[in-house]
């Protein structure tokens, strides 16, 4: 996810008048991005099913939640600052 976020900025900073939203390169990222949230959704729903299970290791569980919750948060505030700016 943060590999995706670079390459817009780069496609942002490179690109003289700011990146054409409607450009294939920039589609394309935008996909990429969209596909890895849902990817943190379903880790997300599987955190929270590995928690409900007694015979687990609750470690990596809880680790798992942490971290698709703090990626899909980041994605979410820095398309929101994004969009501000």
């Amino acid at each position: 996810m943060f590999v995706l976020f670079v390459i817009a900025g780069v496609m942002e900073v490179s690109t003289p008048g700011g990146i054409d939203e409607h450009s294939a390169s920039a589609v394309i990222v935008g996909l990429f991005i969209l596909a890895l949230i849902a990817v943190d959704v379903v880790a997300l729903g599987l955190g929270i099913a590995g928690l409900t299970q007694k015979d687990r290791k609750q470690m990596f569980t809880v680790l798992g939640l942490v971290f698709s919750a703090v990626t899909i948060v980041g994605t979410i505030s820095l398309s929101v600052i994004g969009n501000m700016i």
